[in-house]
């Protein structure tokens, strides 16, 4: 918008720096809406139409057949084991760094936010490196019956190590700004610690906390490279549905690839639904860090 202001006595225009001409701004538009059509909508719909490219039979078959029947439970599983580990750190970390001064605070930083910068596969070697059988602990563990690689347990650590990140750095910033000063009138009247975590914090930051859950559950579904280390890619045992993908893939079943590949993206949809919901519908206590 313009902005008039006196020069020696006589009004002179400015214009606002962000009042560009209708021609520029359309040709961002134009190039922003091509780019994410080409990249991301288009790659979408392929995934949709080479599913149902042979009809629906052909879908619900390669949906139901036992080994996609198998990594789909398996995705499941290791997500509904993941999410709550995640949750209790998540809460116990951002509770720690946001209400409480000590020393080493930002190492803990530091250290929450390992999984963004280094590759998933490095984290599955680091596992293999731990429970393999060149290892202390591989042996040790097998001799009391405890298998980690190439089982359930090993893919569930590669998960949790992964997405660990994402509830607690939800949940820092946001709990940040609110401070403490609600806590500390709820100690001075007399409740206790946990009496104030859940009748003062928990109500402050459930739509951050459940916002950084949809993240962590997305994230967990469709994690590939520390599970593809660490899974040993048993058929029907230890592939989870991005794995049988790949496996699907090579062997040039296509319809059965897309398939399993649509039921990820159809989740991936869901969770950005409801992500871009309690944006709109809370705001900033759903998105505390972005704010």
């Amino acid at each position: 918008m313009a902005d008039i202001r006196r020069v020696n006595g006589r009004p002179k225009t400015f214009r606002s720096p962000t009042d560009e001409g209708l021609v520029f701004k359309l040709v961002l538009v134009v190039l922003m809406v091509a780019f994410l059509g080409f990249f991301l909508v288009l790659p979408l719909v392929s995934v949709f139409v080479e599913a149902f490219r042979k009809g629906w039979e052909e879908y619900y078959e390669a949906l139901i057949e036992p080994d996609a029947a198998a990594a789909i439970w398996l995705t499941l599983t290791v997500a509904a084991i993941s999410l709550p580990l995640n949750l209790i750190f998540g809460l116990c970390a951002s509770w720690a760094i946001a209400k409480f001064e000590f020393k080493g605070k930002s190492f803990l930083i530091t250290l929450i936010d390992l999984p963004f910068s280094i590759s998933p596969v490095i984290s599955g070697l680091v596992y293999v490196l731990l429970f393999g059988s060149a290892s202390f602990l591989g042996p040790l563990l097998k001799s009391y019956g405890i298998e980690i690689l190439f089982a359930v347990p090993g893919i569930v650590l590669a998960t949790v190590f992964v997405t660990f990140p994402f509830v607690a750095r939800e949940l820092i910033p946001l709990m940040e700004d609110q401070g403490t000063g609600d806590e500390e009138a709820a100690l001075s009247l007399g409740a206790s610690g946990l009496q104030t975590f859940w009748y003062v914090t928990l109500p402050n930051i459930k739509w951050g906390l459940l916002y950084g859950v949809l993240l962590c559950n997305a994230r967990a579904m469709g994690e590939f490279g520390a599970v593809s280390v660490v899974s040993g890619r048993i058929r029907g045992v230890t592939t989870t549905m991005p794995l049988h993908v790949e496996i699907l893939y090579n062997e040039y079943n296509m319809v059965a690839a897309f398939a399993v590949a649509s039921l990820l993206a159809a989740l991936a949809l869901v969770t950005l639904a409801l992500k871009t919901f309690l944006e709109l519908r809370f705001g900033a206590g759903a998105a505390g860090g972005r704010h």
